[in-house]
């Protein structure tokens, strides 16, 4: 790598209103930028991220803010930050996020960042608030719940007719899982038909509810259709994911990348997009990619063009929010310093802090040989930190923009563990050498 190309391009951040400057010259006219991150639970990302929508809101006219987050988990704070008063602060609008990892959307950053978007909404016309907006596809028995209580009140046979079909799902107790592996080896049956049914009846109505119904009606019946494909993709995410990991991330990203354009259409405006590198990055320029795996980030560029611009986030050491398996107690982790032959290590020899890295050409030349990126999830397992947390990427073709921050700290959840609060144990214990 041409290290002194790279010297001269970075941007160094000092906190500064003109720390992003050249980030939103880089954005220009693009309708949607997605903003990554290395870890989903790392302060300094949510807080970044956090920094430059403000800016994009106030600044560049964009209208939404998409999350890696569930539909109607995310629907609460939409309400919320548009001006509704069903939730007494930025932290009660959070309340519906309860699903495990919790800690993903309900911690101190997105709170001070849902109770400025809150605050900035009231002092303009609502025809320019900004809302925000799940991309996930989790939430089946949520979602399900949802498109019934929108049928109760525009259509209470519509609704007997969604409950029965919905009803499929009663024989598993509310375990998608089970749901899931009952109907990928044929234990028992499976729903599809139903909530595909159920999907184009609501469609083939939205005209006559619209129609019919004067309180935010095509807000409502959007918002109702969503949902129903949601319970559409969902039971198909969750029959596939026994049948292997590439089919059922690809129906996953292709979900939120079809959600994501949804808004697009509906909202007419411009969108920013919050959600993992793993995500957000162009997954053509990963090993991943080679798999066969697609994302988010590669539709968009697929589907639009230059209208999209990606930034990822990466991090060098400090540390994290994350479980060790799935469904554990959260924890405050040391993050390992990267490994050699990374771009986190290429980027610490630097000696810059934080920064801001767009891949103009220069750049992008210098660093065209691919080398290993870290991603961590909701689990972080140092231990097996090569297998479990890196893959090979070439970061120019990934994202147009890289902001690094050399030491990170864990992002605060609002439910504190007490494994969080007393951090991760030395791995020198008892000998702290």
């Amino acid at each position: 790598m041409n290290r002194d190309a790279v010297r001269d391009a970075v941007l160094p951040l000092r906190g500064a209103r003109h720390d992003y400057d050249a980030l939103l010259d880089l954005v220009g006219d693009a309708r949607v930028i997605a903003l990554g991150e290395a870890s989903h639970g790392t302060d300094e990302f949510y807080r970044e991220r956090a920094r430059v929508t403000q800016r994009l809101v106030d600044e560049c006219g964009f209208s939404a803010v998409a999350v890696e987050a569930d539909w109607p988990d995310a629907a609460r704070v939409n309400r919320f930050v548009r001006g509704a008063n069903e939730a007494r602060d930025a932290r009660d609008a959070l309340a519906d996020f309860r699903r495990f990892p919790a800690w993903m959307w309900r911690n101190t950053a997105v709170v001070d960042f849902v109770d400025w978007l809150r605050r900035r909404n009231v002092g303009v016309p609502d025809s320019r608030r900004a809302g925000f907006y799940g991309l996930d596809l989790y939430s089946l028995h949520a979602s399900m719940d949802a498109v019934v209580r929108y049928l109760e009140r525009v259509d209470p046979e519509a609704a007997r007719r969604a409950r029965g079909r919905y009803a499929c799902f009663d024989h598993y107790g509310g375990d998608v899982e089970r749901y899931g592996y009952a109907a990928a080896f044929g234990a028992g049956d499976d729903c599809e038909q139903e909530v595909v049914a159920q999907l184009i009846d609501l469609r083939a109505a939205a005209v006559r509810y619209v129609a019919q119904d004067s309180t935010l009606a095509a807000d409502e019946q959007f918002f109702a259709e969503q949902n129903a494909r949601l319970v559409a993709n969902a039971e198909a995410y969750y029959r596939t994911m026994f049948r292997g990991r590439v089919e059922s991330w690809n129906l996953r990203d292709t979900h939120m990348a079809d959600t994501l354009d949804a808004l697009l259409v509906h909202l007419g405006g411009r969108i920013v997009v919050w959600a993992h590198n793993s995500h957000v990055g162009d997954a053509r320029a990963t090993e991943l990619g080679e798999i066969g795996e697609l994302n988010v980030g590669q539709l968009a560029r697929e589907r639009h063009g230059d209208a999209i611009r990606l930034v990822g986030f990466t991090t060098y050491t400090g540390t994290v929010t994350a479980a060790s398996e799935w469904g554990a107690a959260v924890e405050r982790k040391r993050v390992r310093p990267a490994l050699e032959g990374s771009w986190e290590a290429h980027f610490h020899r630097l000696g810059v802090p934080s920064f801001l890295l767009p891949m103009r050409e220069a750049v992008a030349t210098a660093l065209a040989r691919p080398r290993l990126e870290r991603a961590i999830g909701v689990i972080y397992r140092p231990d097996t930190e090569r297998a479990s947390h890196y893959f090979r990427a070439r970061l120019p073709s990934q994202f147009d923009a890289v902001i690094h921050v050399d030491e990170s700290h864990a992002v605060e959840p609002l439910e504190r563990t007490a494994a969080w609060e007393r951090g991760e144990v030395p791995e020198t214990y008892p000998f702290a050498v």
